[in-house]
């Protein structure tokens, strides 16, 4: 924790010396572009400057609002959405799929409690334990651990603003690295926040949750925190749990050009884990858990608390933002063994964006460095009946990250922007074995990656643009990556975590976005190649070992649509009601290349097509109500080798809301038609129907929620 005090202290200090005698000087900026999220269209956003800046002293410098970050990203030649709250929290708002379900080019599937199955363009498709493949972030401040592996267990939907979306190498500014790019789940700031929100939900199988929210602000002080409290049996057996989660950030502002933000984030997640069970158990009796599971008491309990420093100080033409985060999490896993990890992770960031004429066209410069680093000790033991036995392990594995990066956006004409940049990576993972009866070995691996990208920004008009990029992408292994000899598959390969390849991709992107009063828009098509994708190719004990395939190909469409059907229904004056149509669609296509094993198959984990969608009535006193529908029309396979697959699926759903600013409430129904069907499923080289690999959706249920601010 010393280290945090020390880089707080610097950040404050140089936010002192740094304070400019001048205002931030106003350029040609052009009008910024607003991609609506699932709620559909608003009215205007408000005026913004070069940096989608309001009216000054009423809005936070360090934390944007969500029209600055709506504007900011439409800056962004590739696809990227910001995902305000107004499309998540007028339902459930549940888990992480409740955010981000309307994204195109997003697979997010529920597991168990509040995890969640979740890739990005194919990224991660064979992590069936945890997250990677996508860069999580709470304000900035990393959700994932220093070697890569992320938890939706610490995400709370009732505590955000918006949730930014950057796929691939389109997260630049957060130096995201790995193929589905990044997310960053964003808290209000006293100075955008109600006095006081609170909200009462509960439904089906058991769910209840309160939470509460306070903010103001008061001359240059601003203040903000959240906390909520949930509770679930769960609808199968063994997934019941519960979760205390708070928020908090505190502002203060040095001047009207510099500010500086405190934040907290504090989690304790207790979570039974029903496990994955064959094909034929999940769709005839999908409420059962897995034998072991029950056996041995499989669960997931995690305690984190994060401590986080952010300054933003703008010189004339020039923002500088610097911050550092200290984060302290206990992971208490009983599984196969009794996992017993403490992470320590550290680390900082800068980031400087200048924006002025060059040679009398518009010019934006960006140049960044993010480090991450910790240090974590994995103790596992024999899990006898979910207690721990016997020592079998003791590690001390430590990783870093050092990420910096530059993008330079020329305005050839005031419409068109060439965008070029680079972001270069040096990584370690290195692991000091105490003790093991495991076969764990001492090991150290170090990855230098650089990461070029060009594009290009059209805006056609100033409510839609065009744009393309060409863009590489590197992701790191992990601890987790190896293979190796064992009793019940001697004839495996020896491959230890240090001789994991990183992965590499080059991304070909072209695609439009809009904004009109009847329809929006977000379509992008884009074709990856890539070489030493991490995959399941071996197997051993009924799981995956990752290890580097060959060459892979992921490519797709991404399509969101939002359009009204009809208006004027009922009311003929003032602003129209309407019937809304929101929609999503992904097409994938995740191939093997050559494959000296499984020659040109289809990778497993994601299916080739998924449709969300939505048809709302709805009425500007504040009510809105219609069908929910969720269809995965075509199996995917869960093995490399293609020998078994999910089934397709059709669910749907109703909901009613109202919301009058003060006084918000919903019913939704989900999976109305009781459906048995496979939710997401872990994946292997190769599979037989015996293999355990499934995880049942969830059966019929409804929601029921009140919300009150003011």
């Amino acid at each position: 924790m010393s280290r945090l005090i020390r880089a707080l202290c610097a950040a404050s200090a140089a936010a002192a010396a740094c304070s400019p005698a001048s205002t931030l000087a106003q350029s040609t900026a052009l009008p910024p572009l607003v991609v609506e999220g699932s709620s559909g269209p608003v009215g205007p956003a408000p005026a913004a400057g070069p940096a989608g800046t309001t009216a000054p002293g009423t809005t936070s410098l360090t934390v944007p609002t969500t029209a600055q970050a709506e504007a900011a990203l439409s800056r962004v030649p590739g696809a990227v959405e910001v995902v305000p709250d107004t499309a998540f929290k007028t339902g459930p708002a549940r888990t992480a799929k409740d955010i981000l379900d309307y994204v195109p080019g997003v697979w997010i599937e529920p597991k168990w409690g509040d995890d969640s199955r979740l890739s990005i363009r194919g990224s991660g498709l064979s992590r069936n334990f945890h997250l990677r493949g996508v860069q999580l972030y709470m304000d900035g401040i990393p959700i994932n651990t220093s070697d890569g592996y992320g938890d939706f267990q610490e995400i709370d939907p009732t505590a955000y603003r918006y949730v930014e979306m950057f796929k691939g190498a389109n997260g630049l500014r957060f130096g995201a690295n790995a193929l589905g790019g990044a997310v960053n789940f964003v808290v209000p700031t006293g100075r955008d926040a109600k006095a006081l929100d609170t909200r009462v939900d509960a439904g089906g199988f058991g769910f209840v949750r309160g939470q509460a929210a306070v903010g103001g602000a008061a001359g240059p002080w601003d203040a903000f925190a959240t906390v909520s409290s949930s509770m679930q049996d769960g609808y199968r057996e063994h997934s019941w749990g519960h979760a205390e989660r708070a928020s908090g950030n505190v502002g203060y502002r040095f001047s009207p050009d510099v500010e500086t933000r405190l934040y907290v984030n504090a989690n304790s997640v207790r979570q039974r884990i029903p496990g994955e069970v064959t094909k034929a158990q999940a769709l005839s009796s999908p409420r059962t858990a897995a034998v072991n599971n029950l056996t041995n008491d499989w669960q997931r309990n995690i305690d984190t608390l994060r401590l986080a420093s952010r300054t933003t100080v703008k010189l004339d033409s020039t923002v500088l933002e610097l911050g550092a985060f200290d984060v302290d999490r206990h992971l208490m896993h009983p599984i196969y063994q009794w996992l017993d990890y403490r992470y320590e992770d550290y680390g900082g960031f800068a980031r400087v964006v200048d924006e002025r004429l060059l040679l009398g066209h518009r010019n934006r410069f960006t140049l960044g460095a993010n480090v991450l680093n910790g240090t974590i000790t994995a103790d596992q033991y024999v899990n006898t009946g979910g207690q721990k036995g016997a020592l079998t392990s003791s590690r001390i594995q430590r990783p870093e990250n050092y990420t910096a990066y530059a993008e330079n956006a020329f305005y050839v004409v005031p419409t068109v922007s060439l965008v070029a940049g680079a972001q270069y990576l040096y990584a370690v993972r290195e692991q000091e074995v105490r003790f093991s009866t495991n076969g764990d070995l001492n090991g150290r691996a170090t990855f230098s990656v650089w990461s070029p990208k060009v594009g290009v920004l059209w805006d056609v008009a100033p409510d839609w643009q065009v744009f393309g990029n060409v863009s590489r992408s590197a992701e790191v292994p992990s601890f987790g990556e190896s293979v190796a000899p064992n009793a019940m598959n001697p004839t495996l390969p020896n491959i230890p975590f240090w001789a994991i390849q990183p992965q590499r991709a080059t991304t070909f992107e072209i695609g439009t976005r809009g904004r009109r009063p009847d329809v929006t828009w977000d379509v992008a098509l884009y074709r990856a190649e890539i070489s030493n994708e991490l995959m399941c190719l071996y197997s051993s004990f009924g799981s995956c070992n990752v290890t580097n395939a060959d060459r892979t190909v992921h490519q797709g469409v991404e399509l969101g649509l939002g359009v009204s059907l009809l208006k004027n229904l009922f009311v003929q004056a003032g602003e129209p009601d309407r019937l809304w149509l929101q929609l999503a669609y992904t097409y994938n296509d995740f191939r093997f290349d050559g494959d000296a094993r499984f020659g040109d198959n289809r990778l497993p984990g994601a299916p080739p097509h998924i449709v969300k969608a939505e048809l709302l009535y709805k009425h500007p006193g504040g009510y809105a109500f219609g069908p929910t529908l969720e269809w995965v029309p075509q199996a995917y396979f869960v093995d490399s080798a293609n020998t078994l697959s999910t089934d397709a699926y059709l669910l749907w759903g109703l909901k009613a809301a109202y919301d009058d600013g003060t006084i918000s409430a919903y019913v939704e129904g989900r999976n109305l038609g009781d459906v048995s069907y496979i939710s997401s499923a872990s994946i292997i080289d190769r599979a037989t129907t015996a293999s355990a690999l499934f995880n049942p959706g969830t059966g019929r249920a409804v929601y029921a929620g009140l919300r009150w601010r003011m």
